[in-house]
């Protein structure tokens, strides 16, 4: 398969796949997070309900990913910088008490979203015509 091709089907649907269910479990941590939001002290309303609101964008994010992996221009590198960025942050600050868990959550999503990538060929978004192709 040369560079500029589209992925084989079974490397297509299983990035996309991927993406699906990172899209679903982050609707899983909305979910958690308009608990957490309700419980929260005053001082931290807002930082919670800015947290669990950014869960929707990465929901959507991954779902648009799994529907049109080859249309979106630079999404699969901002998400992947983002996660990948929060990932070392986390790991780094190990001794912080949400650090552990983030950094597991985060590097499962950073993987699954990397792996996405190579299968569905995220890079050639930005092929010539790329936002046309109906792939």
């Amino acid at each position: 398969m040369a560079i500029g091709q589209d992925p084989a089907p079974w490397a297509d649907r299983t990035g996309r796949v991927l993406m699906a269910v990172n899209a679903v479990a982050t609707l899983g941590a909305f979910a958690g997070g308009l608990f957490i939001t309700a419980e929260v002290a005053d001082e931290r309303v807002i930082t919670e309900a800015w947290r669990t609101l950014a869960y929707i964008v990465f929901a959507g994010i991954w779902a648009i990913l799994a529907v049109a992996p080859r249309r979106q221009w630079g999404l699969w590198e901002l998400l992947l910088f983002q996660k990948g960025g929060i990932t070392i942050y986390s790991f780094v600050m190990w001794h912080l008490p949400d650090a552990p868990r983030t950094a597991f959550i985060d590097l499962a999503v950073t993987v699954t979203t990397l792996i996405a990538y190579v299968l569905c060929r995220g890079w050639s978004s930005w092929r010539t015509g790329a936002a046309v192709s109906t792939a």
